[in-house]
């Protein structure tokens, strides 16, 4: 199985900590948030990865050389000008060619202890296009699911019977057979793909990880409350 972190964003919101630094190198007790999201995933078994850079990109290609891949195979996909999720995996999806079995998209910016292999599981059994981790809790840009978990819509305004508003968590698991469908162009939201394809009638499932521990690392007092759940053992990660 093979996996691509998103990690070319500015992290404006982590200022000033990014002013000179990739977010993806941000440390967080003692290690770098790049560094994490490898490793974690390397503990399900997976050894291939692609990241995508942008933001002092050289930074994070000569951390990774500078630590031998961490053993992993490494791509690297270069963005000139920012693509956002959607643009920046359909740059990277030539990674994925030929594969029949599922990838991991995570972003860079979040930790959590959620059972990916748990997660692929449901994702082979129900065979959608795409399985969202989604979690119920507060947030700004919530997605409307049906009650048997069909990603349905973006929600706008009130939430409409029979939906549940749900927080996307940052980690997806995505069928190859997606990307020729991903029709967006330039920068987009893979988001926006996800409710396109949705509305078209195509399968997109969520994975309800409301059990798991899931922290946003967007902002410096996040970091701050990550480092302490991790110092309290509140995670193991």
């Amino acid at each position: 199985m093979k996996a691509m972190i998103l990690a070319a964003g500015r992290g404006t919101r982590l200022r000033p900590l990014t002013n000179h630094c990739p977010k993806a190198l941000v440390e967080i007790a003692g290690r770098t948030l790049l560094q994490i999201a490898l490793q974690r995933l390397a503990s399900f078994g997976i050894r291939d990865f692609i990241v995508n850079a942008h933001h002092f990109a050289d930074a994070i290609v000569e951390y990774l050389q500078e630590n031998h891949n961490f053993g992993l195979r490494i791509e690297i996909s270069r963005e000139e000008e920012l693509l956002d999720t959607g643009g920046g995996l359909k740059k990277a999806s030539w990674f994925f060619a030929g594969d029949s079995e599922p990838f991991l998209l995570h972003n860079v910016d979040v930790i959590s202890n959620i059972d990916l292999r748990l997660m692929v599981q449901f994702h082979q059994e129900h065979q959608p296009l795409a399985t969202l981790a989604v979690q119920a809790r507060n947030t700004s840009r919530s997605l409307l699911f049906d009650q048997q978990g069909q990603l349905r819509a973006r929600q706008q305004g009130e939430v409409p019977p029979g939906m549940l508003a749900l927080a996307f968590s940052g980690i997806h698991v995505i069928s190859p057979s997606m990307l020729p469908m991903i029709s967006e162009e330039g920068a987009f939201s893979i988001i926006d793909s996800y409710c396109r394809l949705a509305a078209q009638g195509e399968r997109l499932l969520a994975f309800r990880a409301d059990d798991y521990y899931w922290q946003d690392l967007g902002k410096p007092e996040n970091l701050l409350q990550a480092e302490k759940d991790i110092q309290g053992g509140k995670v193991q990660l």
